[in-house]
Order: C-alpha cells, then structure tokens, then sequence
C-alpha cells in the first residue's frame, strides 16, 4: 500500500517525507532547495527538473554551466538523468537566489535535427542508434518486439531527431523513452508486472491515502471505427503494394464515431495494423485519467514512484475499484512546503496496444478499388 494519511490515526515515515532532494553536477552535490519540482510523463518526450535556492547571504555558489550533465537525486535514487538547460541567478543587495532547470536525454533530441540519410532493410535499433548516436545516446534498449526490418527508411531536412525516432518506434507498435538512468528505452509497458501500491479514498477516511482525487472522463478523441488507407514501396525482395485498407472498432463507444487515415509509405500490411490499434488505443486512453496526490516520493515499500508503474485504486465514491497504469508522476516540495506526488493514472493495458491474436481482432486488412470506401454508419 501507498503510505497512509497520517490523520487515520498511522505514526508517518517523516524520513520518507524529508529524504533530500539532491543535483549532482560535475562531481559535486546541489541541495537544501527552496523548491523543486521534478516531472516525468511518458505522453510527453523529455522529463523535465527545476529547482530554486534562495540566498540570504548573497553568496552564489560554483558556477554552473548549462549543458553539464546532471543526475537528480531522491535520496539515493536516481530520478533523472540529463543535462542543465537553464541557470538564472538574481542579485540583489546582500541576498541572491539561484534557479536551475534541464531535461533528460531526450532534450537535446527535440532540439536537434536528425542526421539526414536514406536506407533500406534497416533493423529498428539500427535505426534508432543511426539517429541518437551522433547526438552523444549510446546507452539505447530496444523491445524484441520491434525486431522486424524496415524496407525503407528516409530521414530528411528538418526532421527532428525526436521525431524521426518516434515514427520508427511507432511503426513497430512502440514507443520512445528515457529511464532514470539515461537509457533510452523503445519499448512498450510491462502489463505483468504486480502494482506497487494500493490508493484508497473511501467516505469514512479509513485507510485513505490519497490527499486529492481528480477524474477527467472525455470521449472527444474515440472513435467507433478506424480506417487506415495505405500503400508500400516495393524492394529487391518483394513488389510494392496499394490500396491496402485495415479497420479495426471499438465496441465500447456506442455512437458512430469514424476515422480515415492514410499512410503513403507503409512497411507492411502488419504495420497499418499496429497504426491502427495504436490509434484506437490512443483515443481510448484520452477517455479517462486520475490524477491523485499522495504524500512523499515513495510506496510504503520504499519504490519511487516511476512512470510504467500499476497500482491499484480504491474509489468509493466513483464505485471504481481495480488497476490502473502511472503515466505520469510529479516529485514536489521544499523548505516549508509539504512533500508530494502528483501521480496521473491512465486505464491498464491501453496504452501501445499488445498484439493479439488474429481471431481476437476486429479488423479487416485488404485490398480494395478507392471507390468502394463508403464512409455512411
């Protein structure tokens, strides 16, 4: 379970509360902060870390320098790895403050253009070492799901090196991100793995855990039907296709809702598949999202809380009671303000949808004359 409220009558960890918040930079431990706040979403590409130090005395410390690397401390956990974007230090008389800010790896990817090359019959972590590499990432993860070949892979101008590396995850089904300790990892969430806690909001505030409880439900981006048009360029080994044409539905949206989407350099019929499921998915995962505030940085087991994570959820005023999946975690607090994590809770097993089954799938993936695609419910 997640650490109790200590109203309910528990005896709190107040070392899970005050454990430091440090920055180590070049060697050297940054901290007694003011204020931090460290943020992580794996909807979002790079996690960001800001911290701010008020000083009285108006010393400011050793320079630093923005793009020196950084890892950001709870406790002795790494949280982050990344480098300094920012330095702002402001003086005043006889007091000064300092603020620091950065990203993980995948900053410097959003930043920067990917380098500009055309290949064929690539594995999916040629490619992303191909575009990552030149940019300092050598430490890389790649599923084995995404261990087919693209038959042809262009990268150009203005692409960024982010978003070169998005489309070649995506086209496996997958996804780009960065762990604590500066992996990039392309890859999808571990649906197996047991929760790390449970979070309990009930009437009668036994057992609660939760300080706040916000649930935003929204159909604005599902969808009834999807449809994705698509053609592939043909290779040495295999002739090119078009007019292919894969749908897949969503039972559980009961109005007609379509969508038509199009994709002139497929690698296969499989991929507008994994395009088409992701898509369905994605839209299903904007449908719900809690947002719980919990005391402290970690479960009652010690875990820092970490996107990927499950937990279970009590709800008993929404009558909700089952798993659901840490999208997104939130680290903040300081001198003299309280110690929280704000923890953003999406449906489980939604997110990049698993392949399953072919006789499980609702979907239809053939060729067709352009004049046959009727868009009336």
């Amino acid at each position: 379970m997640a650490t109790p409220n200590s109203s309910q009558g528990h005896t709190p960890d107040l070392s899970r509360d005050i454990e430091p918040v440090s920055i180590l930079i070049g060697g050297r431990v940054h901290n007694d902060w003011s204020n931090y706040d460290v943020d992580s979403d794996l909807m979002r590409p790079a996690a960001g870390w800001r911290v701010d130090l008020g000083l009285p005395a108006g010393q400011l410390p050793l320079a630093v320098e923005p793009g020196a690397r950084v890892e950001v401390r709870i406790g002795s956990d790494v949280a982050l790895t990344g480098i300094v974007d920012d330095v702002d230090d402001d003086v005043g008389g006889r007091t000064a403050s300092l603020s620091m800010s950065g990203r993980d790896g995948a900053g410097i990817l959003t930043d920067c253009s990917a380098p500009i090359f055309t290949a064929k019959d690539m594995s999916l972590e040629q490619i992303v070492r191909s575009v990552v590499n030149p940019l300092g990432i050598s430490k890389v993860r790649v599923d084995s799901r995404g261990s087919s070949a693209a038959k042809k892979v262009n990268i150009e101008p203005g692409d960024t090196a982010w978003r070169a590396l998005e489309r070649a995850a995506h086209a496996n089904g997958l996804w780009p991100w960065f762990a604590p300790d500066g992996t990039l990892i392309v890859g999808g969430p571990d649906y197996d793995a047991p929760p790390v806690a449970s979070l309990i909001l009930r009437r009668d505030g036994k057992g609660n855990n939760i300080n706040r409880l916000r649930r935003i439900k929204s159909i604005a981006r599902r969808y009834s039907e999807i449809t994705i048009l698509g053609q592939s360029n043909g290779t040495n080994a295999a002739n090119g296709q078009n007019a292919m044409r894969t749908i897949v539905r969503d039972p559980d949206v009961k109005i007609y809702r379509p969508l038509i989407l199009t994709d002139g350099d497929a690698l296969s019929g499989d991929s507008l598949l994994r395009q088409a499921e992701k898509a369905l998915a994605d839209g299903r995962l904007d449908g719900l999202t809690y947002q719980a505030d919990v005391r402290g940085h970690r479960t009652s087991n010690g875990v820092l809380w970490e996107p990927g994570q499950r937990v279970h959820l009590e709800d008993e005023r929404r009558g909700f009671s089952g798993i659901l999946f840490v999208m997104a975690r939130r680290f903040r607090g300081g001198s003299g303000t309280s110690t929280t994590t704000t923890l953003t809770l999406k449906e489980d097993k939604v997110w990049i949808p698993l392949v399953v089954p072919k006789g499980k799938r609702k979907l239809e993936t053939k060729a067709f004359d352009p004049e046959e695609l009727d868009t009336t419910p």
